[in-house]
């Protein structure tokens, strides 16, 4: 029986190995079969350095495809980090293509989340502050702590030129400073969850996003105080903005 499904399954997926350094688990993993060699070997390598799903890392890289295919200026800047992964998989990914000008912008505490505002619940209506006060800071995923040492060894996993890779240590709210910003930003990726954080990343770097670069928001669907955010910034743009699902949390913004 098990074959039988595994066979009908088999025009959708393609199945392979885990095999990444450190990954201890022999089960198979799964992939759509859109998903290129590329894609999960670039997925295979980050995983360990990620929360976000591989449908998240795959629609990153080909934001990156898409903006090397279609020569739009301005560099990857990413608020909100944990131990790197998704700067990493862009950095794969560039030096992939040979595109090795555009810089990388990790911003993030590298001590954990901030403080949350009463705005900020998960879709199951918990609010955050409790989540973060019943939770080891170390351990919960909720905290997302990584220290900037470890974020810096993840990105020596690649081979992208450690010049172009910027680190910008601290609260979003304090860091984002036209001396720690590009003047073009081809890629923005907001995960930094909560409703304050985010609403200062649109309003100051939302403005410096290249006509069809690519905005992608993590925990729109997930946390209520970055979907508060989103749609309060939205709403005083002044055209209509078409958020693409990308799975239950993460959006998407082609900005016109």
């Amino acid at each position: 029986m098990i074959k039988k499904i595994k066979r009908k399954l088999g025009h959708y997926f393609r199945e392979e190995n885990g095999t990444s350094s450190g990954n201890t688990d022999t089960k198979k993993n799964y992939f759509p079969a859109d998903f290129t060699e590329s894609d999960i070997k670039i997925i295979d390598a980050v995983k360990n350095y990620t929360m976000t799903s591989s449908e998240r890392i795959k629609v990153l890289l080909e934001a990156v495809d898409y903006i090397d295919k279609n020569k739009i200026p301005g560099d990857y800047v990413e608020c909100g980090v944990w131990k790197g992964g998704s700067s990493l998989a862009v950095a794969m990914k560039l030096e992939e293509i040979g595109n090795l000008n555009k810089n990388i912008w990790l911003f993030d505490t590298f001590e954990g989340m901030s403080e949350p505002t009463e705005f900020d619940e998960d879709l199951k209506g918990r609010l955050a502050k409790d989540r973060l006060a019943k939770e080891d800071k170390e351990l919960s995923w909720v905290w997302a702590y990584s220290g900037l040492d470890e974020v810096k060894k993840t990105m020596q996993r690649c081979n992208y030129p450690k010049s172009k890779i910027k680190f910008i240590k601290g609260k979003v709210e304090e860091t984002l400073l036209s001396k720690n910003i590009p003047d073009r930003i081809s890629i923005l990726r907001l995960d930094t969850d909560w409703y304050e954080s985010t609403k200062m990343e649109l309003e100051i770097l939302f403005p410096r996003v290249v006509e069809g670069g690519i905005i992608i928001i993590d925990d729109y669907g997930h946390w209520k105080g970055s979907k508060k955010a989103v749609d309060e910034y939205l709403s005083q743009i002044g055209k209509p903005i078409f958020l693409n699902r990308i799975d239950y949390t993460a959006r998407l913004i082609i900005k016109n």
